[in-house]
């Protein structure tokens, strides 16, 4: 334990190397003063969650708010993107701060890299700050790696533009408390990185540049924004200097995509489809309700009517607003070994970059480098000399609330592959995130938080209301229980070397039956698996 000399800040991590560089007594004052301010607010915010989920079970949907449609009948836009560095996004990539892997990111090719603190991370002391260690190397330019076999990684003469991800509202920092309680792991990964490198972001003909998750509704935003002015202020930058990019991933946000758009209008990078986290939003948000049943994840595609018409949607209310639209993520992994697993996948992922091209999208996500000149090709050639799509308005796009809620899936099946699929993917994933991986490669996609939240939610999903198989075979606990034996047996004797001695895959077991077969639904499996770390 290591308290800070920041007043009011008890740093309760360890001090591992190089860590006093980024935990220095003004950074942690810095982080503190964010917290002291705006967490008050952040907490209202996250019991507003439980009063609105407390409805939905009650059976009230969703639509779009009355009290805020002067917004949405408004005529404004938000402020344009300025710095060149951010007006072209046609590709980008997604994946943790460890050391190797930003340099090989920012090295890519990709036009972005977001450098996560959420969902392709685990949350270990080590990585967040070590995370923060490696950001300011490469901002500075001064990063570089030296792997075993002798090969040293650099920084190429282009890189591609810095996004960071921090951690949505509802986690915490449990190794930093201020006053006695732990700081918000938002407000903690936001204001190290903004302390430290802001300015030379700026000095660099950058700036800091972000992507927010995890957002319900335009008030959470808000929040982002006060956040973002009390920063600039703080260090006596312009306002307006962040640029911020909102991860339209949860059901009830699709509601309020002008609202959210207006509240950040100043600070606006535009909305992202994040489409695994809105499949997993759906099922979380009614939980409760049998006929919000969905068919094998795998089923649950781009192009069914609900995702279809949140995309539309999405399109058009940025572009009408001035801002950037960006398409989903891509989470396939090419193999180097495989040519047959690739000539199946391949032509899937460029039809999806296709269609999100042809739609308006400005750009799109993948999840590993060699997808960077799959997408590109794709948008290369669709855009020619454009670097963005803004002046696509789609005036032809009508949604309705019914439409962003209509989950009827043709020939949608649930299926005892499916189900085996959910239980081996989740066991997985929780037993690299513990491990401290939290971007996983499982058959062949890169597997995050939101991937595996679809996978234990599913299999809840369909126990709790006692869901049929293709086979009229009821899923009850008893099938789960039995399920989740033979696919960890299957796991286990996969396993070799040191994987078959030093994995915990005990702990994931016990974490995933929590989270799929618990009486009430979990809001966020990282939250129970959060106490298994450190």
């Amino acid at each position: 334990m290591t308290i800070s000399s920041a007043a009011g800040v008890e740093v309760r991590g360890p001090r591992l190397a190089r860590f006093d560089e980024v935990l220095t007594g003004p950074g942690l004052e810095f982080v503190g003063r964010l917290h002291r301010e705006f967490n008050p607010q952040r907490e209202r915010l996250l019991q507003a969650r439980q009063d609105v989920q407390a409805r939905l079970d009650a059976g009230e949907l969703p639509t779009f708010p009355s009290d805020t449609a002067s917004i949405r009948d408004g005529e404004w836009t938000v402020a344009p993107v300025k710095n060149p560095d951010l007006q072209k996004r046609w590709v980008e990539l997604t994946g943790p701060t460890e050391r190797k892997m930003l340099i090989n990111a920012l090295n890519s090719g990709a036009d972005v890299y977001m450098a996560d603190f959420e969902d392709a991370n685990t949350p270990t002391w080590q990585n967040m700050v070590e995370g923060q260690v490696n950001l300011v190397d490469a901002i500075e330019r001064t990063i570089s790696f030296d792997n075993p076999d002798g090969r040293v990684y650099r920084l190429n003469e282009q890189t591609a533009t810095l996004l960071v991800r921090p951690r949505g509202w509802h986690l915490p920092e449990k190794h930093v408390f201020v006053d006695g309680s732990p700081i918000s792991g938002a407000l903690f990964d936001f204001g190290l990185f903004f302390f430290h490198n802001a300015r030379k972001l700026v000095e660099n003909g950058s700036g800091p540049y972000f992507y927010l998750p995890k957002l319900e509704n335009h008030r959470e935003a808000r929040l982002w924004n006060d956040v973002f002015c009390f920063a600039q202020d703080a260090l006596g930058l312009p306002r307006g200097t962040v640029k911020a990019t909102v991860l339209l991933e949860t059901v009830l946000a699709a509601f309020e995509m002008d609202e959210i758009l207006y509240e950040l209008r100043e600070h606006s990078g535009g909305l992202n489809a994040g489409r695994w986290d809105y499949i997993f939003s759906i099922i979380k948000k009614f939980s409760s309700r049998p006929d919000f049943l969905l068919p094998d994840r795998a089923q649950v595609t781009m192009t069914v009517p609900f995702m279809r018409a949140y995309t539309e949607l999405l399109v058009k209310t940025c572009h009408r607003r001035g801002a950037f639209a960006m398409g989903g993520m891509a989470a396939f992994i090419p193999s180097r070994r495989d040519p047959k697993v690739n000539e199946v996948a391949l032509p899937k992922v460029r039809d999806d970059k296709l269609r999100e091209s042809h739609d308006g999208f400005d750009g799109t996500w993948v999840a590993h480098p060699d997808l960077v000149p799959v997408a590109r090709e794709v948008f290369a050639e669709f855009m020619g000399d454009r670097a963005n799509q803004l002046d696509r308005q789609r005036p032809e796009v009508a949604v309705e609330p019914r439409q962003l809620l209509d989950l009827r899936i043709p020939d949608g099946q649930i299926t005892e592959t499916g189900l085996r699929s959910n239980i081996s993917v989740g066991m997985q994933y929780i037993e690299s995130w513990l491990r401290g991986t939290g971007a996983a490669a499982i058959f062949n996609l890169m597997e995050d938080a939101a991937t595996a939240e679809i996978s234990r939610s599913q299999v809840w999903q369909w126990h709790h209301h006692g869901a049929t198989l293709d086979t009229g075979q009821r899923v009850t606990r008893e099938l789960v229980v039995n399920l989740i034996q033979e696919e960890l047996e299957s796991i286990r004797q996969s396993l070799s070397g040191e994987a078959a001695h030093g994995n915990r895959f005990d702990e994931a077991r016990q974490l995933f039956e929590q989270v799929a077969l618990s009486d009430r639904f979990t809001e966020f499996l990282t939250v129970p698996a959060y106490a298994h770390l450190d």
